[in-house]
């Protein structure tokens, strides 16, 4: 007998990156992905288009210019159903209407991002555009630092004050894989709220004196909160499974 065909958790990147896999198939892509290099490269971009994605919204031409374009109507739709499934999870806080306007007006060039075009079984090449638009986010923001003094890793976070909360571009280097990890916001009441996760491969990112395996690029992770900038008082950077690898006060 035929053992049952497994899914290919390579094909789950974009959805998980949109935050439509339910419960049970984001835990089982989330443990493929701490050990799963080329996805952890394809979700590191993808995490890039989350507060572009959500700007998109204020600034997208009229439905009168872009015959592509979903009407008034669907798109506050689309956005009530998002906000209801969002507060069930809270770790894929990612702008899923948005998204979807993009796609319809972007064509080929949004699917091509989102699909991780490339060879079989080989990393999709990373857009550099959309790399020098995260790097470019990151410097123009405003930024803090810190080193942890266990750990060692350095995180740095750049904010950017938006219509919808806060944009915030993490810089991560010293960490070393493979983990799963989330980086959340602490407000001054004390509430919380995870900006985005991602996954660390073995070599890790931003490896000092790096060789062989070991990265020496740190990473950049792109990711949004509902909370106003004046809001925030510290941010945390956590495996999923509750260890403490920095936290930069802001």
């Amino acid at each position: 007998m035929t053992p049952p065909t497994q899914p290919d958790r390579h094909t789950d990147v974009g959805a998980y990156a949109l935050g439509v896999l339910d419960a049970a198939d984001a835990d089982r892509f989330e443990r493929h992905l701490a050990g799963c290099d080329r996805c952890a490269a394809e979700l590191e971009e993808l995490m890039g288009l989350s507060p572009m994605l959500a700007e998109f919204r204020q600034t997208a031409p009229t439905p009168e210019t872009v015959t592509a374009r979903p009407g008034p109507g669907v798109l506050n739709g689309l956005l009530d159903e998002v906000a209801a499934t969002r507060r069930g999870r809270a770790r894929r806080r990612l702008y899923l209407v948005a998204a979807a306007a993009v796609l319809i007006v972007g064509g080929p060039i949004a699917t091509a991002a989102l699909t991780g075009g490339g060879h079989q079984g080989a990393p999709a090449p990373a857009p550099a555009p959309l790399a020098s638009a995260v790097r470019a986010q990151y410097a123009a923001g405003e930024q803090a630092t810190a080193v942890d003094p266990v750990t060692k890793v350095s995180a740095g976070v750049s904010l950017a004050a938006k219509p919808w909360g806060t944009q915030v571009v993490l810089r991560l280097a010293g960490v070393k894989g493979p983990l799963t990890c989330d980086l959340v916001a602490v407000g001054k009441d004390g509430s919380r709220q995870t900006v985005t996760t991602w996954a660390v491969p073995e070599g890790g990112y931003g490896i000092k004196g790096a060789t062989g395996k070991w990265n020496s690029e740190p990473l950049f992770a792109t990711g949004g909160a509902a909370f106003d900038r004046g809001e925030i008082v510290r941010f945390e950077i956590r495996t999923l499974d509750g260890r403490r690898l920095a936290g930069v006060n802001v």
